[in-house]
């Protein structure tokens, strides 16, 4: 039976100092739970409410090797980042892979420049998932992949990808010694509509308020973009993405 420390102890796991601390985050939802599952991934705990235990039998029946928690709704809503939370919450570890440019074999990365947007994170990591991208990489200034709201967007795709967090401009000046082209996405650039990628490519998506950081202006070997045909200040960079991957991939 689980007790009120462990509530307490699983419900920091909201805040990104104890994640951290711990190597541990939150998933909500039967689709996202099943996706990690799926992936191979082993939750440390299975929390859900009796009533939807009840509804849901064969449902649990297929995850009864894990250990399930029937606890109070008041008490599911402690460990819930969402309003509404879906009756269901597991524990996962970390998705934390290290990253070493000798193990990297894809012909087409993608490296997320400074989004600090969680849902823009989530939804670039669905894009790249549904297009066949298989290496994504994030900057230092990035959101922390295991941030709730990551988490949800992504709607499991972080458990199909690899994802390398806290990449450096040394880790892309290592990748491009190898033979990576980088492609930097900004506003103005090379039309994406004429361009043909590279056969070794790592694609930068940055942030759209202020654009690639300089650094990494100065190290892409060609800039690209996505010919505005209204008035439109900016587009949004989950958007780009996904237009950008389904024309050049």
């Amino acid at each position: 039976m689980i007790t009120q420390k462990e509530i307490k102890y699983y419900s920091s796991l909201l805040q990104k100092k104890y994640r951290q601390k711990e190597k541990k985050f939150i998933a909500e939802g039967d689709k996202l739970i099943t996706e990690g599952i799926e992936s191979g991934f082993i939750p440390e705990v299975i929390f859900t409410t009796t009533p939807f235990f009840e509804e849901q039998k064969d449902y649990f029946n297929s995850l009864k090797e894990f250990r399930i928690e029937k606890i109070r709704t008041v008490e599911l809503n402690k460990l819930a980042d969402t309003k509404n939370p879906q009756h269901i919450i597991a524990v996962f570890p970390f998705i934390d892979k290290k990253f070493k440019s000798q193990q990297i074999h894809s012909k087409l990365l993608v490296y997320l420049d400074n989004i600090s947007d969680p849902g823009n994170t989530g939804t670039i990591l669905r894009n790249c998932d549904w297009f066949g991208i298989t290496d994504v990489m994030i900057s230092e200034n990035s959101v922390e992949l295991h941030n709730p709201k990551v988490v949800r967007s992504t709607m499991g795709s972080l458990f199909h990808l690899n994802i390398y967090e806290n990449i450096s401009m040394e880790n892309l000046e290592e990748l491009k010694r190898k033979g990576y082209k980088i492609i930097c996405t900004d506003i103005t650039g090379e039309d994406i509509s004429e361009f043909t990628l590279p056969e070794k490519s790592l694609l930068v998506f940055s942030n759209e308020a202020h654009g690639p950081d300089y650094s990494i202006h100065e190290l892409a070997d060609h800039i690209i973009s996505i010919t505005k045909k209204g008035k439109a200040e900016s587009l949004n960079v989950a958007s780009a993405s996904a237009v950008i991957l389904n024309t050049l991939v």
